[in-house]
């Protein structure tokens, strides 16, 4: 069964990589098992482990957690008491396990109880549909005085829609870069969805007030997090890891305007996008990219004919990539074996650039919530 989802992840065009990890596995593992279905030999444990606590012991762990004492603390605070009374019953992740386990772990403080609030998900499956955009800075001749790059790219071609540098960041000039590049291109932007982080120029009331006349759907990511708007970040990354990229601050804005103009040019006309099938974004966004993969997979085809011993697997694949994921639902735990392969194949339209960290983010810095929320727990139904 898993062998078959990861190769049905692989024809829809993920990575071999990408899919089992979804899964946990590695792909050496997936090899092993391809060339010798013998090799796997899971099975699942068959006995309990030996240190296990017993029927009893964990009896004792549940009556001393919803004790009149102890009902309103976490095994944080628990654990450390009864060792100043010399006792011992469990450690802190036993007893949060027991707790779970038992229904007891809730929240019941005034405040509200976390909520974990996902990334707003879109799909492109054309050009025109879903916009990214996003503002980095790039140096001037004084410490501490920036450059604004402004950039607009699409996210299902790839290609940069509309860029504009100036000497400040302001709603202002956002709105005036999306509604003139609107009515340059001439399209419906009515239902077009425009994602941004939550910086200023970004929610700006002139560039909602735009944004709404024009009718488009904004979208924004979530609050203190970094990687909500993956590529336009992957895209700042690109742009300031060229070999062209000066060491040395622009000297004015004439030139940052320059430099940026010519890196534009090359981005959408001849760099190979390593996510659309090593095509142009000019092409895959004019229409173009059919015709170069289908002539790309009838190359193979002739290749492996010729010599097909020479192949041990399947041509690459030069499909186009159909549907382009912002921010795509991950699979949960107890999701992940059901339906790995649609989870890997989003995976597989998602860049994999690291983001941009070579200026300061508009948006903030990242933080980190932690893995397991201490507090008082609710124990109220064996109270």
């Amino acid at each position: 069964m898993t062998l078959e989802l990861i190769g049905e992840a692989e024809r829809a065009g993920a990575r071999l990589a990408a899919a089992c990890a979804m899964l946990g596995l590695s792909a050496r593992t997936v090899e092993r098992w391809r060339s010798d279905p013998a090799e796997d030999q899971r099975g699942g444990p068959t006995t309990a482990p030996a240190n296990k606590l017993t029927t009893e012991e964990r009896r004792e762990v549940v009556e001393t957690v919803n004790s009149p004492r102890f009902r309103d603390l976490s095994p944080n605070q628990i654990v450390p008491l009864l060792a100043d009374e010399g006792r011992y019953l469990a450690s802190e992740p036993t007893m949060y396990r027991i707790l779970r386990d038992e229904a007891l772990l809730h929240h019941r403080e005034r405040s509200k109880a976390p909520v974990r609030r996902p990334p707003t998900a879109h799909v492109a499956m054309g050009p025109n549909q879903v916009w990214s955009w996003d503002i980095t800075y790039l140096r001037s001749p004084l410490r501490g005085v920036f450059f604004y790059l402004y950039l607009v790219v699409d996210v299902w071609s790839r290609k940069i829609m509309a860029w504009e540098v100036h000497e400040a960041e302001s709603a202002e000039l956002a709105s005036a870069l999306i509604a003139g590049r609107c009515a340059a291109l001439g399209i419906d932007s009515r239902g077009l969805v425009l994602h941004a982080d939550n910086g200023g120029p970004m929610k700006g009331s002139t560039m909602v007030a735009t944004l709404e006349r024009l009718g488009i759907l904004p979208s924004f990511s979530r609050p203190s997090v970094s990687d909500d708007n993956p590529y336009s970040e992957a895209l700042f990354r690109t742009l300031k890891y060229r070999p062209e990229y000066p060491d040395q601050p622009f000297c004015d804005l004439a030139a940052a305007r320059a430099w940026v103009e010519a890196f534009v040019r090359w981005y959408n006309t001849e760099h190979l996008h390593s996510g659309i099938r090593f095509v142009t974004p000019e092409a895959r966004h004019s229409g173009r990219e059919a015709a170069i993969l289908a002539g790309r997979r009838a190359l193979y085809e002739r290749a492996r004919a010729a010599r097909p011993e020479r192949w041990s697997r399947g041509p690459r694949c030069w499909t186009p990539v159909e549907r382009v994921y912002l921010n795509p639902e991950r699979s949960t735990p107890s999701a992940k074996t059901a339906a790995p392969a649609a989870a890997a194949a989003a995976a597989a339209a998602v860049p994999t650039s690291q983001p941009d960290r070579s200026a300061p983010s508009p948006g903030g810095p990242e933080r980190r919530r932690p893995a397991v929320p201490r507090g008082r727990v609710d124990r109220s139904t064996a109270a």
